[in-house]
C-alpha cells in the first residue's frame, strides 16, 4: 500500500469522525423530541416516585445538559444504562446481540456475493438462454418480495409442513436456526448483485482486450478469471455498502420475527419502549460499521480498477 493510499485512507477516516458525531447528535435530539418517554408505561406510579425515577437517570435535567453528559460518558466507552432492561447496561446488550447479528450478516453477505457473482457471470455467458431468463426471474423475485412476507412463508413450508427446520429461536452453534433468516436476508442483495454482474460482464466481454484474449486462443476460464472478472466487479463493489445496509435493516425485521437475540431486535424493542440509550447505542454500532464499510469499498475500487487514482 503506497503512501498516497495511506494518506487518502487517513483523510477519509478523519472525515468519518464528524459524520459519526453528526449522526449521534441528530439521533439524540430526535429521540428526545419524539412523543412519549421511557417510563410512560409506568403511569401508575405516584408523581413523586416518577420524578425520583427521572432524576436517577438524569431526565429531569435540561436537554443540553443530558446531551453533554451522554457525550462525556460516550468518550469513555460508556453507552449508559438501559431504561427498560433493569440492571443491564447498553454495552452488555450490545455484547450479547452483536455476535448473533454479525454471524447472520456475515453469512448473508458472503452468500449474496458469491452466489450473485456466479449467477450473474453465468447469465452473461449464456445471454438470452433459459439460464439467463431464470437468473433474471430470480433477481426480480428477490427484490420484489419483502422479508416480512418471505420469512413466514418459508417457515410455513420448511418448518411447519416439512419439519426440516425450526420455526424460530436461537441455539448457539445451531446452523439450522440460521438457514431461514440467512436465506431471507441474502436474497435481495443476491438478486441485485446478479443483475449488476450480468450487465457489467456483458460490457466487459465485448471490450477489445477481452476479444483479443479470445483471439489468442486463451481458455474461457482464464479469460474470465484473469481479464474480465476484476473490471466487471467494479459496479458490484459500489453496491457493497447499500447491500450491507439492506442486510442490516432487514435484520431488524428478521430478528424480530425469527426470535433471534441480535442487536436488530434490541433496536426495534428500544424504539418501541423509548429506551433512549439503547437506541442510540445500536445506532452508533450500525453507523460505525457502515462508515467502515464505505472506507473499505473505497480501497477495494483501486484494487479492482488500476485506472482509479486517489485524490488528495
Amino acid at each position: 500500500m503506497g503512501m498516497r493510499t495511506i494518506r487518502y485512507f487517513l483523510g477519509r477516516l478523519g472525515g468519518a469522525v464528524p459524520t459519526l458525531f453528526a449522526i449521534i447528535t441528530i439521533s439524540f435530539f430526535l429521540m428526545r423530541l419524539a412523543p412519549g418517554g421511557p417510563f410512560d408505561a409506568e403511569r401508575s406510579l405516584p408523581a413523586d416516585a416518577m420524578a425520583n425515577l427521572e432524576a436517577v437517570y438524569g431526565l429531569d435535567q435540561p436537554l443540553w445538559i443530558q446531551y453533554g453528559r451522554y457525550l462525556g460518558a460516550l468518550a469513555h466507552g460508556d453507552f449508559g444504562p438501559s431504561y427498560r432492561y433493569r440492571d443491564v447496561t447498553v454495552t452488555d446488550l450490545i455484547g450479547q446481540g452483536l455476535p448473533v447479528s454479525a454471524t447472520l450478516g456475515a453469512i448473508a453477505i458472503a452468500i449474496a456475493l458469491s452466489a450473485g457473482v456466479a449467477l450473474g457471470t453465468l447469465a452473461a455467458l449464456h445471454q438470452d438462454s433459459m439460464i439467463d431468463y431464470a437468473t433474471m426471474v430470480l433477481a426480480v423475485a428477490g427484490v420484489a418480495i419483502p422479508s416480512f412476507v418471505l420469512l413466514p412463508f418459508l417457515g410455513l413450508v420448511f418448518a411447519i409442513r416439512l419439519h426440516w427446520l425450526p420455526v424460530a429461536g436461537w441455539a448457539p452453534g445451531s446452523l439450522a436456526d440460521l438457514v431461514l433468516p440467512v436465506t431471507v436476508l441474502c436474497l435481495p442483495p443476491l438478486a441485485t448483485i446478479a443483475r449488476l454482474t450480468r450487465a457489467s460482464m456483458l460490457e466487459v466481454l465485448r471490450s477489445p482486450y477481452v476479444r483479443t484474449a479470445f483471439a489468442k486462443g486463451m481458455p474461457l476460464r482464464t479469460v474470465i478469471l484473469r481479464h474480465a472478472m476484476r473490471p466487471a466487479l467494479v459496479p458490484v463493489a459500489g453496491y457493497l455498502v447499500p447491500a450491507v445496509a439492506a442486510i442490516m435493516t432487514g435484520s431488524l425485521v428478521v430478528e424480530s420475527i425469527a426470535g433471534l437475540p441480535g442487536i436488530g431486535r434490541y433496536l426495534v424493542q428500544g424504539a418501541l419502549n423509548r429506551d433512549y440509550t439503547l437506541v442510540l447505542g445500536m445506532v452508533i454500532v450500525y453507523s460505525t460499521f457502515l462508515i467502515g464499510m464505505g472506507l473499505l469499498v473505497d480501497l477495494l475500487y483501486a484494487w479492482l480498477d488500476p485506472r482509479i487514482r486517489f485524490q488528495s
